[in-house]
Parts: C-alpha cells; structure tokens; sequence
C-alpha cells in the first residue's frame, strides 16, 4: 500500500520541493538586503506574467555597511502565484477552496513536543544581544528610497486573550529600531489589539512571540481573518490535515511552531506608544507614521545559519496580496453561507492594484429581486474593511473578468433604481484615511460604500454569440488547421436568457439546416399597411406592444 503523502516537516523541505518544481531561483551573488533585494524580486510583478513568478533565495547577502550575514532570505516563496502557493498547501488549484472549507469545520489542535528545530540555537539573558539581536538577522528594506529601516515582514505574532486564553496568531509588520526593540504596526480592530486594551485594563504588558520561517500553512492561516475564537494554529492544521508541532517558550506563556526558522520572544507594555512608520504599503502609497506599541524582545532561538522569511508586499499585484487572495474569498462565502445566503455561487475579489477587499463582486442564482441588496449588507457586515464597491451578478457573468463585471452593470442595472450607497463605513485598504486629516486634503471623514445590483431584473433575448453546438464545431476545424492556440474567454457561446419565442427558435433551427427560403412567405404574413398619419415610431410602438422582445 502506498503511504499517505505527509506534509512538509520545515520550511527547508518546502524550499526543496519548490525548486524540484522550477519555482526557486538562487541568488549566490552578493545582493545588498537595504538597496537591491527587494527591488529585484519587485520586478516579476512589474515585468512578468503571474506563471512566470518564482521563490527568491538569497544566499549572499550583504547590506549598506558591506556586513555579511550569516543563513539566507526567502522572499515570494509563499506566495509569488498561486502556483507557488499550491505547493505550500500540497494540493492542486482546484482544490484550495475545499481545503480552507474544510480547516475552517475541522481545526486541528497543535501537538506539543519537548524541542524542537528552532532551539539550535537560544539567546537570553545576559547573551541575549551578543550576537547583535535583530541585526544578527539579514532584515530587507521593503521600499527602499522611501522606508525609514529594515522591517519584520513575514513574522508571525503570536499572542493570547489575558481573559479567556484564546490564542491568536497574526501578520503584521515590525520596524527593526535597535538590537533589542521593534516596533509593532497593528490596526483597529484585531485580535491583537484587542488582548493589548485588555492588558492595559489589566495594568500589564502583553506577552507575544514572533515566529518566523514555520511551515507555509502556518502562513496562510495567519494572513486570513478568522473569528476570535478560532486558533490559527489549530486553522493550519485543518489546512493540511496534520497537527503543527509546537515548543514552549522559553521567557513567555506561549507555545511557538517547532521547526520555526528564527522565534523572537518578549512584551508589549502597555504604558506608551512611539511613531512607528512610514512603510509602502499594498494600498499603493507609503503609509506615512503613525503611534504605535513597541515589542521589547527577552529570547531569540533560531536554526543555524536560517533562513529569513520576507513577504514582498506594497503596490498590488505582490506576494502579500496574492497569499490573502488564495483563502480570503472562500473564507467570505463561507460567511454569507452561513448566514443563509446559499445563493451565492462565488465570491470574486480584485487583486492587480486595487488589494483585494474594496472591490467585491457577488455571482449568485438568486431567488428574488430584494436578495441581492441582502447579501451585500451581509458582505459588509463581514468587516475587515470588505467592500468599498460591491456588485452583484447572475451566473452566467464570469466575476473575475472586469469587462465582464461592466458589461453587465452597463446593460442590466439602470442606475436610478440599481445604485446605492451606504455612508458611515470604515476606511478601507486605500489612501483616503491617510489624507484626510492633512490641511491640503479635499477628502472629509466619512467613508461609504457603492452597492450595485447588476443582476437581470427581466427575462432578456439570448446572448448574441453563435449557440454552443457551432463554437465547439467551429473550434475543432480551427484546432485541425493548426490556428493560434485559443484561450477561451466567458461568454464564447450564445445562450437562453429567458426571453425567446418559440417561433424564432424553429426559425434559427431551419436556417442552420439550410431551410430559409421558407421565410419569404413566413414574413410576407406580417406585413403592416402605413396609414398617411403613421410614422415608423408609432407603427414600432404599437407593434411592440402585442410582439414584445421582437422590436429593436
């Protein structure tokens, strides 16, 4: 019998497979981490079609000061294409919107061990900046000309509710401001920020460690937006069917992945914040400062000579965006599902520039004309800044193709009665919030959401492409005469919308046979005399009125 296939043990055997799949590319030049690492993996999303993206791994790496450091930097080896991203979880692309449905049924509860990869090496105490703390790390600047220092990009922040012990695990960035301090950016509202007020009800500081390097699934549950309750780690081990491994930590209450390339422990008090920022961002502008908690770190454990994990993120389409893409629609209609809108057939999400959550489009068979402005309140509901525009589609409109998304809003909606929009929203992943309390700007404080309903309202005549029987005749003879290969683009057949009289259908069925010279009789039956008052208006008026569907 042949045995299950199990998951990567590390990251070390996922960068294995990646190259095995001609998805890594290794840079053993020497690559200065503040000024050209970031910048040459930015260009496959600025140069390269989305197959075309690989894994990075740099193996020299060097910075501004000529230090050479010690282990290499991996960046858009979780996420670079969904390819990529595949790979991580261990399933075929068809496959990933059932996996996320189903972690989310069956999270699976972490197994502890005794010890574990991450703890080759440990530093605490009076070694613990020895090695020179963070900077022992090979730490990129992100937006060189523009970011103000190396940032954590691919830590993963692991900390728990002080009330009810729920852990959470988040990605959120951290400015590297000295050897034994980072800052820490996380919004309103999160689960970090949360257990952070509650600690400070508390009158103590928040304990957090930072994995960095663990498996990719870890990864990707801690990219997504998950309820409260719902243990990231445990979310992981839904997404590939086995439990991640974990270790305790060595100076806080805190269980961390085991085969972890590098794990930083420490607090965050609750007495002061600092500006930390700016840092480009996936909205496409530098997010300028902004107050935010500091991490103190008290331990480092890491692999010999590991493996930095950096996620290329700011202007979209990037690593960061297309890592929240893979779960973040599935992980919304699963939402709306579960709020009873089984209509929903898809949820569809924009990456390329616009990141993903203020574009939404809603595919749905739906049931009456009211639902579709149910189901994007619902939608809005979700939160995570989700829908800054939101449109609803029957299902025959392909919601990822945007000139899909036009044609139906342009020739099925009438924007008196099929537009509204909802004030009072929270900005969303766009600039807007970060200018508008500056003197110059022309935006106020208020946000809103543009909700259109482009779905059919009345039956239609058919779609105007030849029926589906011809299109696939007509592309085996392309195929035969050895034409351009054919991508395929929704609609490329004709079909029934409801609206099409029996007659007209006999009609197209004896044309196609060849039968049309039995129309001459057929209309000459349908001549209308023209009266000395009538004009070609009335007469169409009046026609129309007893062979609806029939006028143009």
């Amino acid at each position: 019998m042949k045995p299950e296939k199990r998951y990567y043990q590390d990251l070390r055997e996922f960068i294995g497979v990646l190259e095995e799949n001609g998805k890594l590319v290794r840079i053993k030049r020497e690559i200065n981490k503040d000024t050209e690492l970031h910048p040459l993996v930015r260009w496959q999303f600025r140069g390269l079609e989305e197959e075309d993206r690989k894994a990075f791994l740099f193996e020299n790496v060097t910075d501004s000061k000529n230090r050479k450091y010690r282990g290499s930097v991996l960046v858009s080896g979780l996420a670079g294409s969904a390819a990529i991203y595949c790979l991580g979880v261990g399933c075929e692309p068809g496959e990933v919107a059932d996996r996320w449905l189903y972690a989310m049924d069956h999270p699976l509860e972490p197994e502890w061990v005794r010890h574990g990869p991450v703890m080759e090496e440990i530093h605490r105490g009076s070694d613990l900046l020895r090695h020179g703390g963070f900077a022992e790390f090979p730490i990129p600047i992100s937006t060189p000309g523009f970011d103000n220092g190396p940032y954590i990009t691919g830590g993963h922040w692991i900390t728990k509710d002080p009330e009810t012990g729920h852990r959470n695990v988040g990605n959120y960035r951290g400015l590297i401001r000295g050897p034994g301090l980072s800052g820490l950016m996380m919004g309103t509202p999160q689960d970090i920020s949360s257990h952070w007020e509650k600690c400070r009800k508390l009158g103590r500081p928040l304990e957090v460690a930072v994995a960095v390097g663990a498996v990719p699934a870890v990864s990707y549950a801690a990219t997504q937006k998950v309820p409260p309750t719902m243990d990231e780690l445990s979310l992981a081990g839904g997404l590939i069917r086995e439990p991640i491994q974990v270790v305790k930590c060595q100076t806080v209450d805190l269980e961390v992945p085991a085969s972890s390339e590098i794990v930083f422990e420490g607090i965050i008090p609750t007495s002061y914040l600092e500006e930390e920022g700016p840092f480009g961002e996936s909205m496409g502008v530098v997010d300028p400062r902004t107050l935010s908690p500091v991490f103190e770190l008290t331990c480092i454990s890491h692999r010999k000579t590991p493996v930095w994990v950096s996620i290329i993120s700011q202007l979209t389409p990037s690593e960061s965006s297309k890592i929240k893409a893979m779960g973040m629609s599935t992980l919304i209609y699963r939402y709306l599902h579960k709020k009873g809108f089984t209509s929903v057939l898809e949820v569809s999400l924009m990456e390329p520039l616009v990141n993903l959550r203020p574009y939404v489009v809603l595919r749905m068979r739906k049931k009456d004309h009211q639902e579709p402005w149910e189901v994007m309140q619902a939608l809005l509901d979700y939160g995570d800044r989700v829908g800054k525009l939101v449109i609803t589609v029957d299902e025959d409109i392909n919601p990822a193709d945007p000139v899909a998304v036009i044609w139906a809003i342009t020739h099925r909606s009438q924007p008196h009665k099929d537009i509204k929009i909802v004030g009072d929203r929270p900005f969303g992943a766009t600039p807007i919030g970060i200018v508008t309390s500056h003197p110059s700007s022309r935006y106020d404080s208020q946000e809103s959401s543009l909700l259109i309903d482009a779905t059919r309202k009345s039956d239609f005549p058919p779609l105007s492409l030849p029926k589906k029987e011809f299109m696939e005749r007509a592309r085996v003879i392309w195929e035969e005469l050895g034409l351009p290969e054919l991508k395929p683009q929704e609609p490329w057949h004709g079909y029934l919308l409801g609206l099409w009289p029996e007659d007209l259908e006999e009609e197209a069925r004896l044309a196609a046979a060849g039968e049309y010279d039995q129309l001459e009789e057929k209309l000459k039956s349908t001549r209308v005399p023209v009266g000395e008052d009538d004009t070609l208006g009335s007469l169409r008026a009046k026609w129309g009125t007893t062979h609806s569907g029939r006028a143009e």
